[in-house]
């Protein structure tokens, strides 16, 4: 489906297919994460955290909950004390890498024009 399709058809945004993806990576922080997710593959909830500087502890807790619920990161917890949680991305964040990928080109191209 592409964006054509809707072309004087949408009431609300949110119905659509973009609507619906931007409901899941949208915000400030869930493509970063991803982003972050697909570079290491396997990282740990501090690593993370370190890796994205500005983050509270609170919100990345959060968008992390809130991309798990979504289907898109797992969370492998190890009963052990200290406790230790590792996240990862899920198959169907897997398919988002070439979207991503995309907006990495759109950057590359137009950072410095």
């Amino acid at each position: 489906m592409s964006m054509a399709e809707f072309k004087g058809k949408v009431k609300k945004i949110e119905d659509t297919p973009f609507g619906y993806t931007v409901s899941v990576i949208g915000g400030k922080w869930k493509m970063v994460i991803i982003y972050l997710l697909a570079e290491h593959k396997v990282i740990r909830f501090n690593d993370l955290k370190r890796q994205i500087g500005a983050i509270t502890y609170k919100t990345l807790s959060s968008q992390l909950k809130e991309l798990e619920a979504d289907g898109l990161v797992n969370r492998k917890e190890y009963p052990q004390v200290p406790p230790k949680v590792e996240y990862s991305l899920t198959e169907k964040a897997e398919t988002l890498l070439p979207v991503l990928e995309g907006l990495c080109e759109w950057g590359t191209k137009n950072q410095y024009h």
